[in-house]
């Protein structure tokens, strides 16, 4: 069982290196600008909204102590982001992978569920605007709200798993390698 589980996370790894390697060596700049383009937009949108980053009246940013989690998992689930948007990019720029339900359901769920609605001013929205209905919303997702940035976090790596799975096996089916060259 254990040796079915390494040789389980070597393939996994084989296939991750291929497919990153694959996107960022075809057009290094432009995939590296556009993952530190997402990175910083769903940075900067995550800790606005997390009530970490003020722009007004003058730029502050400040992690309280009991933040520092969150703070943790919001910075990882925006590098995933950063990364797995790119890799759907290439995805879809490839002529030979269709899009499918990963492209969508992995990233906007991390978004969704990222973000604390309740610590900001989404939270007053929700609740005036549903009642009751925004008070129990609004009361769950504070509770839980690192078990759900953890899931959000869990999707957002299948996700990946899953985009760089499509893109390996294109390769290996296209009988390319990394730099382009039959193998």
């Amino acid at each position: 069982m254990k040796d079915n589980n390494n040789r389980y996370f070597d393939g996994v790894k084989t296939t991750l290196s291929l497919a990153i390697k694959t996107v960022y060596r075809s057009n290094p700049f432009l995939y590296v600008l556009f993952s530190v383009s997402v990175f910083a937009s769903f940075w900067t949108f995550f800790n606005v909204l997390d009530q970490l980053l003020f722009f007004s009246p003058v730029l502050f940013f400040y992690v309280p102590d009991d933040a520092v989690v969150g703070f943790v998992l919001t910075n990882a689930i925006a590098f995933l982001l950063g990364i797995v948007v790119s890799m759907n990019v290439y995805a879809i720029r490839s002529s030979g992978l269709k899009l499918d339900k990963s492209l969508f359901s992995g990233y906007l769920i991390g978004i969704a569920s990222g973000v604390c609605a309740s610590c900001s001013s989404i939270g007053f929205l929700i609740i005036s605007t549903f009642g009751g209905a925004g008070i129990v919303t609004t009361g769950f997702l504070t509770n839980y709200q690192i078990p759900l940035r953890l899931a959000s976090a869990f999707m957002v790596v299948w996700a990946l798993y899953s985009v760089s799975n499509r893109i390996a096996k294109s390769c290996i089916l296209n009988g390319s390698s990394v730099n382009g060259k039959a193998k």
